[in-house]
């Protein structure tokens, strides 16, 4: 073990986390979900999702029988449902190919759909203790400003270079501590501003503190103009108080989520409803618009709110298309700024 793990785990067993509600138990059904939903989400906002989802599936059985509506109201509201979906994939592949269990080699685990190498190497060390490398966001920082690594990680080669660094550092004894520890390190101390530097325990040793760089360390991402997008949203609803939902294509933003129907024409929004019914004069409210940004787009919401009668409310028969009751919404997986929308409105 190198002086920088011992340095590492030395600082952890006094400062790190150690009672996060996944580490007990620590199955590996508990930690795989927990990583997943760490990915691009911080811990104080991923324990009150974890909670809530496991009270509801606390096993890999029970993830895998699930309806993904079901899967996906439970993810609600953390974004980024492409890791909810890999999840329910994951899950069936797991009983359908792996005898019910997530597989214990690495190769086979990061080979199921959502789970990469480095989430692979953080299960299989907190589960089972096997010594792999990780290299989420916060090894990353924590390994750039430590070596004095140049270069935005996203690029190959730098990556491959953070690697490398993560792969030498990684002890063969107390695996499960040292992936926790060096998380904890980036997450706690080494952030991304204003770093701990006094509180870290491989200043003495760290280039980029030496240097003055620790700003300058992990070099950012080359600037891009983030550009925008437009769309009508229909806020539609009944004399019983009931809203219109419409469940999203199998790809692209908010794959089969329940949304509110879109590019509904401002002017005359009841001709949505053609030919399934004609309304002669609904009562319509155009409403400020709404700013919802992803992380490639920004996308403008004009909602359009529409009270119509009940005899108006009929719709053709359609699974993806329904009239929900207020007290329905929890129970269906929806957009952040349609769960907004309908809060409001």
């Amino acid at each position: 073990m190198d002086s920088f793990a011992k340095n590492l785990l030395a600082w952890f067993d006094i400062h790190g986390r150690n009672n996060l509600p996944w580490q007990h138990p620590r199955t590996p059904y508990r930690v795989w979900l927990s990583e997943v939903m760490l990915q691009q989400t911080q811990v104080r906002t991923v324990i009150p999702y974890f909670e809530r989802f496991v009270r509801a599936l606390p096993s890999l059985a029970d993830l895998a029988a699930a309806p993904q509506d079901r899967v996906l109201a439970l993810w609600s509201g953390l974004g980024y449902y492409s890791r909810a979906r890999n999840l329910h994939r994951c899950a069936q592949i797991c009983f359908a190919e792996h005898n019910g269990e997530l597989p214990q080699s690495i190769e086979a685990l990061s080979a199921l759909p959502g789970i990469g190498r480095s989430t692979a190497a953080a299960i299989l060390a907190q589960a089972h203790g096997q010594s792999h490398a990780i290299l989420d966001g916060n090894v990353r920082r924590v390994l750039a400003r430590f070596h004095g690594v140049q270069g935005w990680p996203g690029a190959s080669a730098v990556q491959n270079q953070l690697w490398q660094l993560a792969e030498s550092h990684t002890p063969d004894k107390r695996a499960a501590d040292y992936t926790q520890a060096i998380m904890d390190l980036g997450a706690l101390v080494c952030t991304r501003s204003k770093p701990r530097c006094a509180e870290c325990p491989l200043h003495r040793t760290c280039v980029a503190l030496r240097d003055g760089l620790t700003a300058a360390l992990p070099q950012k991402k080359p600037a891009k103009t983030i550009p925008s997008r437009t769309t009508t949203m229909l806020i539609a609803r009944d004399a019983e108080g009931r809203v219109l939902l419409e469940r999203r294509p199998p790809t692209g933003v908010w794959a089969r989520l329940w949304s509110l129907p879109e590019g509904v024409d401002v002017e005359r929004p009841q001709s949505f409803f053609a030919p399934f019914d004609r309304i002669a004069s609904p009562r319509i409210q155009v409403l400020p618009e709404l700013i919802h940004t992803f992380s490639h787009f920004r996308l403008h919401i004009t909602p359009i709110l529409m009270h119509i009668d009940a005899d108006e409310s009929r719709i053709a028969d359609d699974p993806d298309r329904a009239w929900v009751r207020p007290d329905e919404l929890d129970t269906l997986g929806l957009p952040a700024p349609v769960r907004k929308l309908l809060a409001q409105h």
